[in-house]
């Protein structure tokens, strides 16, 4: 048995409690011994799932380098673990992302000195990177699980160092209600996870007692998928479509799927950018990963008879957030809205329940997250400079800052799904698959990519172009460590909005598993094309 899955999960809890160990000190060069730390558990974090990936065999099994040892024996909890093609892709995006989201982030937890020249909090910097450490190892373990209690176990505790890392470490341009605001912000994420994870406890419950009943007396999730696809674990419809929305309920909080989005604005925009990075790119995304992985493989009938209402939700999300971002005037939150929307597209293509739909929402997943750090990071560095998040503060930033405007530029270009970008591609894919199973829903999406052009050359225009504001007149154009940060995000959006076949070899085989379980297939062409008798296809 390999314990690479293990290892992975085990670098990035190690490095977190190292750095958090780490002696205490105001001077530069203890915190850049911190950092430093923390940066290189990250990075052979990277080149642990870089490992995973070249094990990985598309062709073969569906989860792939398979852990199991013993937890709980007498409820039958396992720490065990399994990467899939999607698992695979979510793990290397999370490993690539939280090395360049520290870099970003390299002096947001600096101690600044009190009036008398003390400093009030001396561990500042080993929190906030041991912070990020801890969040990292808590979503690859909730990406590997495949048992259904570890998973949720993990996906429940990723909230305890967000509520940190958004409530102690938040934005410094927020002004004099900064405190206040962060602290109202990290409360409403947490009471929002918390319910919508109590929510799921009751239905993990649900499933174990209706397993066991039937002489299944496990949490382990190849055996309940395989049970409910040979019809050895029966479910009644009104049990599974309880247990269904129980799931879908702690997922859609953690997308967020509107209604149920309104923390994330607060969030977002009251946390550090890299923190942001952290929430949107990353841990949402585990919400959308548990939908595929576990109400369609768990559920599949109670999938089918939601998907509808869960698709109008999804359509309604993306013109909501759009229109929402249109009129936003604080570059944060607008990022914010944004992934309302694009969480929307995502969520319309796993219900969608086509091969292009769901391949679509999984390589959505991976694209928004590198094009949202992107934009992210470069409106965090841009931030900064500035000392304010209103849009309405800047004016000609090209003319003083063009490396960071250019950047600046590419990541709101991605945003909106230009083609030869990387999320053009996983967006096309979803509208194509929603289209050929739901029309009409398929074209008010299209509206979508519209308001995105709006708001993202909106912003791109009000901040970069037109006059020099005074107060950006002497503006510094990026740093070697903050282009650093957006050299390899930049060249990832190109590859694969140019090339996205190492992706999606990945993921097809997945999705084709999926959509077993569903017992869906795609839908015949609406036209077919006629082939004439003994000749040959047109």
């Amino acid at each position: 048995m390999s314990y690479l899955l293990t290892a992975t999960c085990a670098v990035p809890a190690a490095g977190a409690i190292l750095t958090a160990a780490l002696p205490a000190g105001t001077s530069e060069s203890r915190r850049r011994i911190t950092k430093s730390v923390a940066l290189g558990f990250s990075v052979v974090t990277l080149a642990l799932t870089g490992l995973i990936a070249a094990d990985f065999k598309p062709g073969g099994a569906r989860y792939q380098l398979t852990e199991s040892h013993s937890w709980i024996r007498s409820f039958g909890i396992d720490f065990s673990l399994g990467v899939d093609g999607i698992a695979a892709v979510l793990v290397l995006l999370t490993s690539v992302l939280v090395p360049l989201v520290m870099l970003a982030s390299w002096h947001d937890a600096d101690p600044a000195p009190s009036p008398d020249g003390t400093f009030e909090n001396r561990r500042r910097t080993q929190g906030f990177f041991a912070l990020i450490l801890a969040v990292e190892a808590m979503v690859i373990v909730s990406f590997l699980a495949t048992d259904v209690f570890l998973f949720y176990v993990f996906f429940e505790a990723m909230l305890i160092p967000m509520y940190f890392l958004i409530g102690g470490f938040g934005d410094k341009a927020g002004g004099p209600e900064a405190s206040r605001q962060r602290s109202y912000a990290a409360v409403k994420f947490l009471l929002y996870n918390l319910l919508g994870g109590l929510v799921m406890l009751a239905a993990v419950i649900g499933l174990y007692v209706i397993a066991q009943g039937q002489g299944l007396g496990t949490f382990d999730l190849q055996t309940l998928t395989s049970a409910v696809a040979d019809g050895k674990l029966v479910i009644n419809p009104t049990a599974e479509r309880a247990l269904f929305l129980g799931f879908f309920f702690a997922f859609a909080v953690k997308a967020p799927l509107w209604p149920l989005h309104t923390w994330l604005p607060n969030a977002m925009g009251e946390a550090t950018a890299g923190t942001a990075v952290l929430i949107t790119a990353v841990v949402d995304k585990v919400g959308t990963f548990a939908m595929l992985r576990f109400c369609l493989g768990l559920f599949p009938d109670a999938s089918k008879f939601f998907a509808p209402a869960i698709l109008v939700l999804s359509v309604i999300g993306i013109i909501y957030g759009a229109l929402l971002a249109v009129g936003q005037k604080d570059i944060k939150r607008l990022v914010a809205y944004a992934s309302i929307s694009h969480f929307g597209f995502i969520i319309l293509g796993i219900f969608a329940m086509t091969s292009q739909g769901q391949s679509g929402a999984t390589l959505y997943m991976v694209n928004h997250g590198i094009s949202t750090a992107l934009l992210m990071l470069i409106a965090g560095f841009l931030i900064s400079r500035r000392g304010s998040r209103l849009i309405a503060d800047f004016g000609g930033v090209q003319k003083v800052a063009p490396v960071l405007a250019g950047t600046f530029l590419i990541g709101g270009l991605a945003t909106l799904s230009l083609p030869g970008l990387a999320p053009f591609v996983s967006e096309f894919l979803v509208l194509v698959g929603t289209f050929s199973r739901y029309p009409a829903l398929g074209v008010i999406a299209t509206l979508g990519i519209v308001l995105a052009a709006l708001y993202v050359l909106v912003l791109y225009q009000r901040t970069m172009t037109g006059p020099v504001r005074e107060s950006v007149s002497k503006m510094p154009d990026l740093k070697a460590r903050e282009v650093l940060v957006a050299a390899p995000l930049i060249a990832l959006t190109l590859v694969f909005g140019i090339y996205p076949k190492p992706l999606t070899d990945l993921v097809n085989p997945a999705v084709a598993d999926t959509l077993s379980q569903v017992h869906r297939t795609d839908p015949a062409p609406a036209h077919p094309v006629a082939i004439p008798a003994g000749g040959e296809q047109q």
